[in-house]
């Protein structure tokens, strides 16, 4: 695997899964709902088990996000259609992924965004904003540049414009096990396979290569999952992970 000059730590993330996890109403589970699904066979990412919340209570970082990008998809998506909107810098930028690869297929589609958004360098949340974590915005990762969770999110948002639907990706934050550290990733949904946009290679591979990545939580617009196990569990570290403030 090609992998880029990678940060000592990827910290800007991540366990608090289980805490406020259950939905309320009609769709809540039960403990032993919990735990019948971490009986199941693993079908979900990096061979984990999932359990599905259809609320994003808890993940404050993501919603600030959320309600940022609803402000600016309308500037963003002017910029794309006419380069006399593109006003700053950043809009410019914007413009420059977004025109090159709407032409493309899907796949190339990753391909061109995945490589556009990892040429910019890794920078520790507390360099650019003064705290321990902070989930960035695209606007805010293009002009500043950030952690593994902000280009995972840079992706997320170009590939949403360029006609992705919601329910194709997902942001999902984990542990790499070989550095023992946190980390983000984009997992895209194409083809009946899983493929994996991550900061850290330009090359797009199904999520089952990376038996080092043990998922915690993932999420998209609208819907969170809890992850438990996934492939090659064994004794490892335990992993305390940042909570998403």
């Amino acid at each position: 695997m090609s992998v880029r000059g990678a940060p000592a730590v990827c910290a800007a993330l991540v366990l608090a899964i289980l805490a406020g996890l259950a939905p309320t109403g009609a769709r809540s589970q039960t403990l032993a709902d919990l735990a019948n699904a971490s009986r199941a066979a693993p079908t979900g990412l990096f061979g984990s088990t999932e359990i599905r919340s259809e609320s994003l209570q808890g993940l404050p970082q993501w919603t600030r996000v959320l309600s940022i990008v609803r402000q600016d998809r309308a500037g963003f998506a002017d910029c794309s259609r006419d380069a006399a909107r593109c006003t700053t810098p950043t809009l410019r930028q914007w413009r420059q992924i977004i025109t090159k690869a709407a032409g493309l297929d899907r796949k190339a589609q990753l391909k061109a965004v995945n490589d556009f958004f990892n040429r910019w360098p890794y920078k520790q949340d507390w360099e650019l904003y003064g705290r321990r974590e902070y989930w960035a915005t695209p606007s805010e990762f293009m002009a500043r540049s950030g952690y593994c969770e902000d280009y995972a999110i840079a992706k997320y948002f170009a590939l949403r414009q360029l006609g992705w639907s919601k329910e194709d990706m997902r942001i999902v934050i984990l542990m790499d096990r070989i550095r023992a550290i946190g980390h983000a990733v984009l997992a895209v949904y194409m083809d009946d396979r899983t493929l994996i946009l991550d900061s850290l290679s330009n090359l797009i591979l199904p999520h089952d290569r990376y038996k080092h990545y043990l998922p915690q939580y993932s999420m998209n617009e609208t819907t969170r999952w809890a992850h438990i196990g996934g492939y090659r569990q064994q004794s490892q570290p335990v992993y305390r992970g940042l909570a998403a403030r």
